[in-house]
């Protein structure tokens, strides 16, 4: 799978100004719309790609038009392919690969695409899910897993990711999971 040239994430505290964030988005540059919907606490969250300067204007454009309503904007360069497979839970998993889990959790749902896509580029390991803040009041976390090593080196990568802007709420390693464990996370 090859790697997104770059994304750019704007989260919002305003469903109504989220619409209109995306329109602005979508017409200032040469972007493509991967993610556009309402999250909990009432937030929206826009995600687009492209070529750098492209999602670096729709990013600028979409910043000006959010004010007061933006909670978090960023650029990813070069991000995972994975990271977007974990976000639509379209990851098949072998329960037999699960020799670890690790989590981490965020406290935006922009934070955890960023530290999701840092834990997968640090070690071999399988990015299981990414779940962008539905049911968790506005915040987000991440599955991953593989052997202990690469899974601890994976959540230290995402962590400091996260940690680095604030965001960083929890995180942890599960070796040997249950069988029961790996159901409930899948």
């Amino acid at each position: 799978m090859s790697e997104i040239n770059s994304i750019g994430l704007i989260e919002l505290s305003s469903v109504a100004t989220g619409f209109l964030v995306e329109d602005t988005m979508l017409k200032a540059g040469s972007v493509k719309l991967l993610l556009a919907r309402s999250i909990c606490s009432g937030k929206f969250l826009v995600v687009v790609s492209g070529d750098v300067a492209s999602v670096a204007a729709a990013l600028e454009a979409g910043g000006a038009v959010a004010g007061a309503t933006l909670i978090e904007k960023k650029q990813i360069a070069r991000l995972h392919p994975t990271v977007l497979q974990a976000i639509s839970m379209s990851v098949d998993v072998d329960p037999r690969q699960l020799r670890s889990i690790g989590v981490v959790e965020t406290f935006s749902a922009a934070s955890i695409i960023e530290a999701a896509d840092a834990a997968v580029k640090s070690a071999n390991v399988t990015l299981l899910k990414v779940h962008l803040a539905m049911a968790l009041g506005g915040k987000g976390f991440m599955l991953l897993a593989g052997d202990v090593s690469s899974v601890q080196a994976a959540v230290a990568a995402g962590s400091r990711a996260a940690a680095e802007e604030g965001m960083l709420v929890g995180r942890g390693v599960i070796p040997a999971p249950s069988e029961e464990l790996f159901r409930d996370f899948i």
